[in-house]
């Protein structure tokens, strides 16, 4: 069984798999044409009960959605959890080394993105994108601890769900 997600603030990307062309209404963003793939958005989680308590909520479908990722998460299923426990908030350079993929690009403009000066937090990959070339691209940013990562089983476990998690520690 994976061991439970942190409840300490950090920053995360959710990989959620899009299984057919479909079209949803994401608030005030209006419609966003899905294709078959893979989207990734990265946030960061600093309120009560951290990480767990955030990604708990995005591995959840929302009856009421407060993020643009509630909408999203409404007709696309998690297919990968990556995460760095930390202080300080990186989701926009995770953002930046998203953007700087070849096999990743801009899902949405603004999306997630309303409150910082990033283009997008949303980015799609027609294909899962691996951690490995993700931590690469962010210790050429010089993000902290972007060194390495630690695979946690793909098991199902109360705060996981079954998603598999990869640790940026």
């Amino acid at each position: 069984m994976s061991p439970p997600l942190p409840s300490t603030s950090g920053t995360y990307a959710i990989i959620l798999g899009n299984a057919a062309r479909q079209t949803v209404t994401v608030g005030r963003l209006g419609e966003l044409p899905l294709r078959i793939g893979y989207y990734l958005y990265v946030g960061s989680a600093f309120g009560p009960g951290g990480l767990r308590a955030r990604l708990a909520h995005h591995l959840s479908i929302s009856r009421r959605p407060h993020w643009h990722i509630d909408y999203l998460r409404r007709v696309a299923e998690p297919a990968a959890i990556w995460f760095q426990q930390h202080s300080s908030k990186e989701e926009h350079r995770w953002a930046q080394a998203l953007a700087r993929g070849r096999s990743v690009e801009n899902a949405c403009p603004d999306f997630g993105a309303s409150d910082c000066a990033c283009t997008s937090h949303l980015f799609f990959s027609g294909g899962l994108p691996e951690v490995a070339t993700f931590r690469r691209r962010l210790r050429a940013l010089g993000v902290p601890g972007g060194a390495c990562a630690r695979a946690l089983t793909s098991e199902t476990s109360e705060t996981t769900k079954g998603v598999r998690c990869s640790v940026l520690v």
